[in-house]
């Protein structure tokens, strides 16, 4: 059966973001087409017809999970008295710990995606980019450098922290690392250049 250009458009976005999802949940290699297209509700037939291949799902899926990643910074920055610490509250939390599918796409794919093609990459790269801006427009003293030093610091330290807190089976040692990473970022934050 044929469908409508509205509902082809409709299956698109549907697949892009199960494929968001799941990646996360899975990574590139850990899910095939096939579950790709179930986990939207639809069947493989329709793959072909939507996108080139699993790297262009692959990439629009990135681009999709990673401007949700830093539209949930700017919402908890902007819903707060202290943005910064909104962030750091949401981000570094057992809850954003155990939320795999909707979570940072840095934390979930980040090794995985370092192997993928220029293609899957580049959103990667510009959601970074996009990660980096909010953080020095939240950390004090930072704004205007263009240089991002105060924010790859904090960047790098909360993901490798809530990638290091998902491995551990020790649930209070998972909570130190966020804690302390917490800390940390403050401390930076606090910092004169």
């Amino acid at each position: 059966m044929r469908v409508s250009r509205a509902q082809a458009e409709a299956n698109r976005e549907a697949v892009i973001d199960a494929a968001s999802r799941l990646f996360r949940e899975h990574g590139f290699d850990g899910i095939g087409l096939k579950d790709l297209m179930k986990g939207a509700g639809l069947t493989q037939g329709g793959f072909y017809k939507q996108f080139e291949s699993k790297d262009d799902l692959a990439a629009q899926a990135s681009r999709r999970a990673m401007e949700h990643a830093t539209r949930r910074w700017s919402t908890a920055a902007a819903a707060s008295p202290d943005p910064l610490e909104a962030v750091i509250g949401f981000y570094l939390s057992p809850g954003h710990r155990e939320t795999k599918g909707e979570g940072c796409p840095l934390v979930a794919l980040g090794s995985d995606a370092a192997r993928q093609s220029e293609e899957v990459r580049q959103p990667f790269q510009d959601g970074i980019a996009a990660h980096l801006e909010i953080l020095d427009q939240l950390i004090p003293g930072a704004e205007g450098r263009g240089d991002h030093h105060k924010a790859m610091a904090v960047l790098s330290l909360m993901v490798g922290a809530v990638t290091i807190s998902r491995i551990l089976k020790d649930e209070e040692m998972s909570r130190r690392f966020l804690s302390a990473a917490a800390g940390e970022v403050r401390q930076i934050a606090a910092l004169r250049e």
